[in-house]
């Protein structure tokens, strides 16, 4: 639905600009990384198994990636049908893939004795894809990073700090598409002078988009490990991992499958939400076999139905034991996840509907619709996809539908 843009104010205009390309998008790779990848029992093992810091800082020291290994994991989003990245320039371990002048704790002076970020920035801009920047403001490794909230010398100092590498970042690398905070441990946004950090972060890139993990709401909302879609006119994006960590981890196989990712992004896609899906690559940078067969997978599956993604609108239409519905203007994409056979019945359209046809090959199918009721006919006895067919529904005006007594198609 279109947005009557002579009744905002020149911040919402702008912010509507700025979200334009990322309501567009749907589809993007969140890249957890760092020295915990080393260890590869979780991003949280510093923490989780309390090892102190003058024993983890040391693995800086080991940390020695492959050449450019971000231009496979730019080749892999691409092919899977994404439109952008985010990566963890710091995680919380304090550890920076970044140069940074206020630490010696960074990729380009430890053993990687390179610029990971660059290299990053580099490969993604190679494939088309939107830039994001992960940056976690809370921080194991920083002697202030815990004490600043009962020391308020040790909070300027911690909050000068996260300030100066936030500025470095959307100083040094271009154009940053996408900010996105983590963990606003332990203070609030008034300790963190979360304002004046965004006021600086949009005067230094004004095209940015901004989260709501700095403790204000800004541009978008970041459900994590499931999808829920914020209110109308809301931009959001759930997050979520591809096995149970965000980082490496060797144990960790429960891997989600293709049929279930393209469910989760179908999910959001109706929402008129992002997935940001995660890969946790290796300490060398490798990307483990697992997720690249996902990801392959979901692509070759993109690559026939992605008309039904992108761009999406917000789906006012139910779930059905078959399958659900993304939209976009006229037409109700129908994704057959349980598909049931020759004949499919989808009841409540309220819309008259005006030509049915697969998605993938443009073929028409054959349909009856009374009263409240569709049936699509003629189907194969067996899936046309083994991870969910689409048939697209062009009707008159939006698709609307109603469960219950009483609907009527309109004329």
């Amino acid at each position: 639905m279109a947005i009557r843009t002579t009744t905002l104010t020149p911040e919402q205009k702008d912010r509507i600009r700025r979200l334009n390309w990322f309501n567009e998008a749907r589809f993007g790779m969140f890249i957890h990384w760092g020295l915990y990848s080393i260890l590869g029992r979780h991003e949280w093992v510093m923490n989780r198994e309390r090892i102190p810091v003058e024993e983890y800082e040391p693995l800086a020291d080991q940390f020695k990636p492959k050449p450019f290994p971000a231009r496979a994991w730019a080749k892999l989003a691409r092919e899977a049908g994404m439109k952008y990245m985010v990566m963890t320039t710091k995680h919380h371990e304090g550890f920076c893939h970044f140069n940074s002048e206020l630490t010696d704790y960074c990729a380009p002076k430890r053993a990687a004795g390179r610029d990971l970020v660059a290299e990053y920035v580099e490969a993604a801009r190679a494939e088309g894809l939107r830039v994001g920047f992960y940056y976690s403001m809370m921080d194991w490794h920083h002697p202030d990073g815990a004490r600043c909230k009962k020391d308020e010398k040790a909070r300027r100092r911690f909050v000068d700090y996260i300030h100066g590498q936030v500025r470095e970042l959307c100083t040094n690398y271009g154009k940053v598409d996408i900010m996105w905070y983590d963990v606003s441990w332990p203070l609030d946004a008034a300790g963190w002078e979360s304002a004046k950090m965004n006021a600086m972060v949009r005067k230094l890139q004004p095209d940015i988009i901004i989260n709501d993990r700095s403790q204000i709401p800004e541009d978008f909302s970041t459900p994590e490990q499931h999808v829920t879609a914020s209110p109308e006119g809301r931009a959001w994006e759930s997050c979520m991992t591809m096995n149970d960590s965000w980082g490496y981890h060797a144990a960790d196989n429960n891997w989600k499958t293709p049929r279930q990712t393209v469910g989760y992004l179908v999910q959001a896609a109706a929402g008129g939400g992002n997935l940001l899906f995660n890969i946790g690559p290796k300490a060398d940078g490798s990307i483990p076999s697992e997720s690249v067969k996902v990801l392959r997978a979901v692509g070759a599956w993109m690559a026939k139905h992605g008309e039904a993604i992108y761009n999406s609108d917000r789906a006012h239409l139910e779930w059905l034991p078959v399958g659900q519905f993304s939209v976009k203007g006229h037409t109700a994409y129908f994704h057959a996840f349980n598909y049931p056979g020759s004949e499919i019945a989808i009841g409540g359209i309220v819309n008259k509907v005006v030509s049915a046809r697969w998605l993938d090959t443009g073929e028409p199918v054959q349909f009856d619709q009374k009263a409240n009721r569709l049936i699509l006919k003629g189907l194969p006895e067996k899936t046309p996809d083994l991870i969910a067919p689409v048939i697209a529904l062009e009707c008159k005006g939006t698709p609307r539908q109603v469960l219950g007594a009483g609907c009527v198609v309109l004329k």
